[in-house]
């Protein structure tokens, strides 16, 4: 089994750990708890998390992925996408060539790459509808991955994730207990030996009516779903302003967090 002795993760809200919050506001995220793992018994393993939330692929690709080609780290996760695939008219199969052009370039430095493909939206109102989207662009990850020699997660077929409590209340972020779980999941895909089960079945829960389900949708447009296209329309970003949490390779007890959230 490969050993990684630096961890650099890349992408967006999704990597940077949005919605798994920490005693001081701040965020962890599976990217952070990979590195933890990668981490035991390594005291020269080092990590950095440039991940900012709202940034679409190719700011992902301009402005993080030459850091982490400048100093080649062992391992470099990459998430990135899923915001070009909500805006109307984005061209899918275009978005896959811009992806791939990052996955050769890290390739040819030398580097090893992990991708993930995007989560099954059939249970979020108003995203579904970008589902035929999501599904398209996956099946280009999964050949970009073969192509390739990466490794890759395949969240899609993660039906764990199909259960609301794998998600925030804005459906758009993974809960701590979603994070944890996917964390599982990539460090599988590593070749990494955990204790626990990413596929343990979830508590049995009530059921709400369809009408509490249906406040819960109206609810979840008001304060998430509108907010975000607001943004968007005027060109702004959840991320405007903040900086990477970890944004140097430094030991995993340095850390260098970004307090405005």
């Amino acid at each position: 089994m490969r050993s990684w002795e630096s961890f650099i993760a890349i992408g967006d809200s999704f990597t940077e750990g949005l919605s798994d919050p920490l005693p001081d506001g701040t965020y962890r995220g599976w990217a952070d708890r990979l590195a933890t793992m990668l981490g035991a018994g390594k005291p020269n393993f080092r990590y950095a998390n440039l991940a900012l939330r709202g940034r679409m692929l190719r700011e992902i690709l301009d402005e993080q992925l030459p850091i982490a080609l400048e100093v080649k780290p062992d391992l470099v996760t990459l998430c990135a996408g899923g915001n070009d695939l909500i805006v109307p008219g984005s061209d899918v199969d275009e978005l896959a060539e811009t992806f791939e052009s990052g996955v050769v370039t890290l390739r040819e430095a030398g580097i090893d790459v992990l991708i993930f493909t995007g989560p099954d939206p059939k249970e979020t109102p108003v995203l579904r509808l970008v589902r035929p989207k999501v599904a398209i662009y996956n099946s280009n990850l999964h050949a970009i991955a073969e192509r390739h020699r990466t490794r890759l997660v395949d969240l899609w077929s993660m039906s764990v994730l199909a259960d609301r409590r794998a998600w925030s209340d804005d459906r758009l972020h993974f809960s701590p207990e979603g994070h944890r779980r996917i964390a599982l999941r990539t460090a599988e895909a590593l070749g990494l030996e955990v204790t626990e089960d990413w596929r343990e079945a979830w508590p049995e829960a009530s059921e709400d009516t369809w009408i509490t389900l249906r406040r819960q949708d109206l609810e979840w447009t008001r304060m998430h779903l509108l907010p975000w296209i607001r943004r968007h329309l005027r060109g702004r970003s959840m991320g405007d302003g903040l900086t990477p949490k970890r944004p140097e390779l430094s030991p995993l007890a340095n850390t260098s967090r970004n307090g405005s959230q």
